[in-house]
């Protein structure tokens, strides 16, 4: 997929756990994962929002572009 989610980068320069940002999100630590592993098809608005409210982020912070990851649904797990 083109679309890389850094959410584990920020999550780390935050020192925020993943739970940590399900709860204050309200949604479950399983589908915020399925988001910091790039498997997600789609995220809701009002869930990016959510969670650049509590990161203090904006979304282009926690996703970005990559055509050459078009190709490599994983490519950004394999660099970290």
């Amino acid at each position: 997929m083109a679309i890389i989610v850094n959410l584990d980068v920020v999550l780390a320069q935050r020192k925020m756990r993943l739970n940590t940002l399900a709860e204050a999100v309200q949604i479950t630590p399983q589908n915020l994962s399925v988001l910091k592993t790039g498997k997600a098809k789609a995220i809701r608005f009002d869930t990016l929002e959510k969670i650049c409210e509590v990161l203090q982020c904006q979304p282009g912070d926690i996703l970005a572009y990559s055509p050459s990851a078009s190709g490599n649904e994983n490519s950004h797990n394999k660099e970290n």
